[in-house]
């Protein structure tokens, strides 16, 4: 199962970006420790390349980025135990903004990326790093 991202490039009537059942679940979890989320991808030229995870807002976008798509992950907490954290109002949709580099979607405008999570350490400042995972990009051509 992957919940696929809504369109959000005008002119375009597919889905960019994907989540993993996994990655939903790792997101739903990071969401309850730091809020509301957002994922760069920038740099890396091959599949396996890693998205960084933020708390939404805390990487700045410009013109030099593109919203690949914006991500439901509401329904992987619905029924949870514990969804509601000191400091945390977990009231509304969970919506989680994809953004990439301009100049890295020139590489991949022809690809469908997939948000999926492997073992291991995430890089730099995303925010599973401490949680032995680490979001990894699949891709695959678009028909």
């Amino acid at each position: 199962m992957t919940v696929e991202a809504s369109v959000t490039i005008p002119g375009e009537t597919t889905s960019r970006v994907a989540l993993t059942t996994s990655a939903v679940e790792l997101l739903d979890t990071l969401w309850l420790i730091h809020g509301p989320l957002m994922f760069h991808q920038s740099g890396g030229c091959c599949d396996g390349s890693s998205p960084m995870c933020y708390p939404a807002g805390e990487f700045i976008t410009a013109e030099a980025d593109v919203l690949l798509g914006v991500l439901d992950i509401t329904a992987g907490a619905e029924g949870r135990e514990g969804a509601a954290t000191a400091g945390n109002d977990d009231d509304g949709p969970r919506l989680i903004e994809f953004w990439m580099s301009r100049e890295q979607f020139e590489y991949w405008r022809h690809t469908h990326l997939t948000i999926d999570v492997v073992p291991g350490r995430g890089s730099g400042f995303s925010v599973e790093a401490p949680e032995g995972k680490r979001f990894l990009i699949r891709s695959r051509l678009m028909g």
